[in-house]
């Protein structure tokens, strides 16, 4: 007999399903020394053929979170020919990072002729525009940390920028671009969406992610 979706409680869930949802956190994130430990602790078989793609994305990823966004280009081109040629906001983002470099270091020539040179062709891409402005405007204020966009010289832009990078490659190997709590994450929410919808508000409370994942 068919369970309620509102009675998720009575699901038995498998160790080894939990275990599996783990590993494809792990490897996702690059976490090579965490995920060998913790299928060595499960007594799971280490998933051997991601390992050399873990520690190339690893390298890539930790370029554009560094700030060596040329590099970070280098190697996925090394690993992902075409990638980037087919991804041109992606392309872009990855370009951009340098772009901000120069601009933190104060090297305003050099960051204006990088984005001549390397961002401007961008423009003729509409959707484009607007970003290659937001960028080139912060060469008119002399404490561009100070400015309306400021967010585009933090971590966090790099971070989305690196998580974009992530699943583009994952994507391209054929592989899973949104590790599987991820997933589940997603499926939980479309589910209680959908209660909602249809038994009504006051029947079931609307759902919320973060008084969930307190249990």
């Amino acid at each position: 007999m068919d369970v309620d979706p509102r009675h998720y409680e009575q699901i038995a869930i498998k160790d080894n399903d939990i275990h599996s949802i783990v590993v494809s956190y792990l490897v996702h994130n690059c976490y090579r020394e965490t995920l060998e430990a913790f299928v060595a602790c499960t007594g799971m078989p280490e998933p051997a053929d991601y390992i050399e793609d873990m520690e190339k994305r690893k390298e890539i990823l930790c370029c554009a979170l560094e700030g060596d966004a040329l590099k970070a280009i280098e190697l996925t081109e090394q690993v992902a020919c075409d990638l980037l040629e087919n991804n041109k906001d992606l392309h872009f983002d990855l370009l951009s990072l340098h772009f901000v470099e120069l601009v933190c270091a104060k090297k305003c020539t050099e960051a204006l002729e990088f984005a001549q040179n390397k961002l401007m062709p961008f423009g003729k891409e509409q959707k484009l525009l607007e970003k290659l402005e937001n960028f080139l405007s912060l060469l008119a204020y002399e404490e561009p940390e100070k400015s309306p966009i400021f967010h585009l010289l933090g971590l966090e832009y790099r971070q989305c920028v690196a998580d974009n990078l992530n699943r583009a490659i994952l994507a391209h190997r054929n592989l899973p671009s949104y590790t599987a709590v991820e997933r589940l994450i997603q499926q939980a929410i479309v589910v209680r969406q959908s209660l909602n919808q249809d038994h009504g508000k006051d029947e079931i409370p609307t759902f919320s992610l973060k008084n969930f994942l307190k249990g």
